[in-house]
Protein backbone atom coordinates (compact mmCIF):
# COMPACT_ATOMS: atom_id res chain seq x y z
CA UNK A 1 0.00 0.00 0.00
CA UNK A 2 1.36 3.39 -0.97
CA UNK A 3 1.74 5.95 1.78
CA UNK A 4 -0.27 9.15 1.62
CA UNK A 5 2.73 11.44 1.47
CA UNK A 6 0.60 14.48 0.61
CA UNK A 7 -0.43 14.60 4.28
CA UNK A 8 3.06 15.83 5.14
CA UNK A 9 2.18 19.06 3.32
CA UNK A 10 -0.33 19.73 6.12
CA UNK A 11 1.11 17.93 9.14
CA UNK A 12 -0.88 19.63 11.89
CA UNK A 13 -4.24 19.10 10.21
CA UNK A 14 -3.67 15.43 9.50
CA UNK A 15 -2.09 14.69 12.88
CA UNK A 16 -5.14 16.16 14.59
CA UNK A 17 -7.47 14.34 12.20
CA UNK A 18 -5.74 10.99 12.82
CA UNK A 19 -3.52 9.83 15.71
CA UNK A 20 -3.72 13.03 17.74
CA UNK A 21 -7.44 13.59 17.35
CA UNK A 22 -7.93 13.64 21.12
CA UNK A 23 -5.74 16.76 21.36
CA UNK A 24 -7.69 18.61 18.66
CA UNK A 25 -9.60 21.85 19.08
CA UNK A 26 -11.55 22.31 15.86
CA UNK A 27 -13.13 25.46 14.56
CA UNK A 28 -14.67 26.08 11.17
CA UNK A 29 -11.83 25.50 8.72
CA UNK A 30 -8.91 25.05 11.11
CA UNK A 31 -7.71 22.58 13.73
CA UNK A 32 -5.45 23.49 16.64
CA UNK A 33 -3.63 21.48 19.27
CA UNK A 34 -4.56 22.20 22.85
CA UNK A 35 -2.21 25.09 23.65
CA UNK A 36 -0.69 23.36 26.69
CA UNK A 37 0.39 20.54 24.36
CA UNK A 38 1.53 22.37 21.25
CA UNK A 39 0.43 25.84 20.05
CA UNK A 40 0.15 24.79 16.39
CA UNK A 41 -2.74 24.95 13.94
CA UNK A 42 -3.40 23.69 10.44
CA UNK A 43 -6.09 24.44 7.88
CA UNK A 44 -7.44 23.16 4.57
CA UNK A 45 -8.68 26.42 3.08
CA UNK A 46 -6.71 29.60 3.94
CA UNK A 47 -9.74 31.87 3.56
CA UNK A 48 -11.91 29.93 6.03
CA UNK A 49 -9.47 29.92 8.96
CA UNK A 50 -9.77 33.49 10.22
CA UNK A 51 -12.68 33.02 12.64
CA UNK A 52 -11.04 29.94 14.13
CA UNK A 53 -7.80 31.87 14.58
CA UNK A 54 -9.69 34.58 16.46
CA UNK A 55 -11.36 31.95 18.65
CA UNK A 56 -8.03 30.33 19.51
CA UNK A 57 -6.74 33.64 20.88
CA UNK A 58 -9.10 33.09 23.81
CA UNK A 59 -6.86 30.18 24.80
CA UNK A 60 -3.39 31.53 23.98
CA UNK A 61 -1.93 34.78 22.71
CA UNK A 62 1.06 33.30 20.87
CA UNK A 63 0.79 30.44 18.39
CA UNK A 64 1.75 29.10 14.97
CA UNK A 65 -0.19 28.12 11.87
CA UNK A 66 1.75 25.62 9.77
CA UNK A 67 1.58 25.48 5.97
CA UNK A 68 0.01 28.09 3.71
CA UNK A 69 -0.49 31.57 5.13
CA UNK A 70 -4.12 31.81 6.29
CA UNK A 71 -6.40 34.79 5.95
CA UNK A 72 -6.62 36.54 9.33
CA UNK A 73 -8.41 39.49 10.92
CA UNK A 74 -7.13 42.60 12.69
CA UNK A 75 -7.52 40.77 16.01
CA UNK A 76 -4.15 39.10 15.47
CA UNK A 77 -0.79 40.21 14.16
CA UNK A 78 1.67 38.16 12.13
CA UNK A 79 4.88 38.33 14.15
CA UNK A 80 7.18 36.28 11.92
CA UNK A 81 7.49 33.53 9.36
CA UNK A 82 9.75 30.65 10.39
CA UNK A 83 10.78 28.79 7.25
CA UNK A 84 11.77 25.18 7.89
CA UNK A 85 13.12 22.31 5.89
CA UNK A 86 10.79 19.35 6.20
CA UNK A 87 13.00 16.26 6.04
CA UNK A 88 12.16 12.56 5.73
CA UNK A 89 14.15 9.34 5.79
CA UNK A 90 13.46 6.11 3.93
CA UNK A 91 15.19 3.44 6.03
CA UNK A 92 16.47 2.80 9.57
CA UNK A 93 19.74 4.42 10.64
CA UNK A 94 22.67 2.06 11.04
CA UNK A 95 24.94 3.58 13.67
CA UNK A 96 26.30 2.36 17.00
CA UNK A 97 24.40 3.55 20.06
CA UNK A 98 27.11 3.80 22.72
CA UNK A 99 25.23 5.89 25.29
CA UNK A 100 22.50 4.71 27.62
CA UNK A 101 19.23 6.18 26.36
CA UNK A 102 16.36 6.39 28.84
CA UNK A 103 12.70 6.94 28.11
CA UNK A 104 11.58 9.97 30.12
CA UNK A 105 8.45 8.79 31.90
CA UNK A 106 8.40 10.06 35.47
CA UNK A 107 7.15 13.46 36.59
CA UNK A 108 10.67 14.48 37.56
CA UNK A 109 12.09 13.35 34.22
CA UNK A 110 9.40 15.28 32.33
CA UNK A 111 10.21 18.38 34.39
CA UNK A 112 13.88 17.99 33.50
CA UNK A 113 12.90 17.55 29.85
CA UNK A 114 10.78 20.72 29.92
CA UNK A 115 13.57 22.74 31.52
CA UNK A 116 16.26 21.55 29.11
CA UNK A 117 14.26 22.10 25.93
CA UNK A 118 13.18 25.58 27.02
CA UNK A 119 16.73 26.46 27.96
CA UNK A 120 17.90 25.77 24.40
CA UNK A 121 14.73 26.29 22.30
CA UNK A 122 12.34 28.46 24.33
CA UNK A 123 8.74 28.92 23.28
CA UNK A 124 7.78 25.67 21.54
CA UNK A 125 7.77 23.05 24.28
CA UNK A 126 4.81 23.26 26.65
CA UNK A 127 3.84 21.59 29.92
CA UNK A 128 1.88 18.82 28.20
CA UNK A 129 4.04 18.39 25.09
CA UNK A 130 5.43 15.11 26.53
CA UNK A 131 1.87 13.70 26.32
CA UNK A 132 2.11 13.72 22.50
CA UNK A 133 4.67 10.93 22.21
CA UNK A 134 7.69 9.24 23.72
CA UNK A 135 10.72 11.30 24.73
CA UNK A 136 14.22 10.01 25.35
CA UNK A 137 17.27 11.37 27.09
CA UNK A 138 20.91 10.88 27.91
CA UNK A 139 22.16 11.55 31.43
CA UNK A 140 25.65 12.55 32.50
CA UNK A 141 26.35 12.25 36.24
CA UNK A 142 22.60 12.19 36.92
CA UNK A 143 22.07 15.35 34.86
CA UNK A 144 19.82 15.28 31.79
CA UNK A 145 22.05 16.66 29.04
CA UNK A 146 20.41 15.69 25.73
CA UNK A 147 16.91 14.77 24.57
CA UNK A 148 14.85 13.91 21.51
CA UNK A 149 11.29 12.71 21.11
CA UNK A 150 8.08 12.52 19.13
CA UNK A 151 5.66 15.38 18.54
CA UNK A 152 3.08 15.39 15.71
CA UNK A 153 1.73 11.95 14.79
CA UNK A 154 -0.36 10.70 11.89
CA UNK A 155 -1.37 7.15 10.99
CA UNK A 156 1.69 6.71 8.77
CA UNK A 157 4.15 9.40 9.93
CA UNK A 158 5.66 10.52 13.24
CA UNK A 159 7.60 13.74 13.71
CA UNK A 160 10.99 13.65 15.43
CA UNK A 161 11.27 16.77 17.55
CA UNK A 162 13.00 18.50 20.49
CA UNK A 163 16.50 17.57 19.32
CA UNK A 164 18.28 19.39 22.13
CA UNK A 165 21.68 19.14 23.80
CA UNK A 166 22.74 21.23 26.78
CA UNK A 167 25.32 23.82 25.61
CA UNK A 168 27.95 22.39 27.98
CA UNK A 169 27.71 18.94 26.36
CA UNK A 170 27.84 19.68 22.64
CA UNK A 171 30.12 17.73 20.32
CA UNK A 172 29.76 14.36 22.04
CA UNK A 173 27.46 12.76 19.47
CA UNK A 174 24.44 12.74 21.77
CA UNK A 175 22.02 14.26 19.24
CA UNK A 176 23.10 11.84 16.53
CA UNK A 177 22.45 8.82 18.74
CA UNK A 178 19.12 10.14 20.03
CA UNK A 179 17.80 10.96 16.55
CA UNK A 180 18.86 7.53 15.30
CA UNK A 181 17.30 5.79 18.30
CA UNK A 182 14.01 7.69 17.98
CA UNK A 183 13.83 7.32 14.20
CA UNK A 184 14.45 3.58 14.36
CA UNK A 185 11.76 3.16 16.99
CA UNK A 186 9.29 4.91 14.65
CA UNK A 187 10.27 2.56 11.81
CA UNK A 188 9.68 -0.43 14.09
CA UNK A 189 6.13 0.82 14.61
CA UNK A 190 5.56 0.70 10.86
CA UNK A 191 5.67 4.48 10.45
CA UNK A 192 8.02 6.88 8.68
CA UNK A 193 9.95 9.51 10.67
CA UNK A 194 10.05 13.10 9.55
CA UNK A 195 11.24 16.33 11.11
CA UNK A 196 11.28 20.10 10.76
CA UNK A 197 14.41 22.21 11.09
CA UNK A 198 14.83 25.95 10.55
CA UNK A 199 16.44 26.52 7.16
CA UNK A 200 19.01 28.73 8.90
CA UNK A 201 20.15 25.91 11.20
CA UNK A 202 22.79 24.56 8.83
CA UNK A 203 24.59 22.56 11.51
CA UNK A 204 21.51 20.53 12.37
CA UNK A 205 20.64 20.05 8.69
CA UNK A 206 24.11 18.60 8.04
CA UNK A 207 23.68 16.21 10.97
CA UNK A 208 20.32 14.98 9.70
CA UNK A 209 21.70 14.57 6.18
CA UNK A 210 24.57 12.44 7.50
CA UNK A 211 22.02 10.20 9.18
CA UNK A 212 20.11 9.79 5.91
CA UNK A 213 17.43 12.44 6.11
CA UNK A 214 16.65 14.34 2.91
CA UNK A 215 14.80 17.61 2.43
CA UNK A 216 11.31 16.98 1.15
CA UNK A 217 10.15 20.59 0.95
CA UNK A 218 10.22 23.94 2.68
CA UNK A 219 7.30 24.64 4.98
CA UNK A 220 6.37 27.81 6.87
CA UNK A 221 5.44 28.18 10.52
CA UNK A 222 3.49 31.45 10.76
CA UNK A 223 3.76 32.97 14.23
CA UNK A 224 0.69 34.95 15.30
CA UNK A 225 0.18 37.04 18.42
CA UNK A 226 -2.84 38.94 19.66
CA UNK A 227 -3.05 42.51 18.42
CA UNK A 228 -2.56 45.10 21.16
Amino acid sequence: MEREEFKLDNPVWYSLKETHNKFSIEYNGIKFYEPDCCPFGGHIHPDSAKLGIDAYTQLTNNFYVVGDLPVFTDNVRLKKELVCNQMTISKPIDITISEQIDELKTVNQKNELFDLVNLVQPGYFKNKTPDLGSYYGIYNNNRLVAVTGERMKMNEYTEVSAVVTHPEYLGKGYAKQLVAFTSNKIFKEGKVPYLHVAESNTGAIKLYEKLGYLKRRKISFWNFICSP
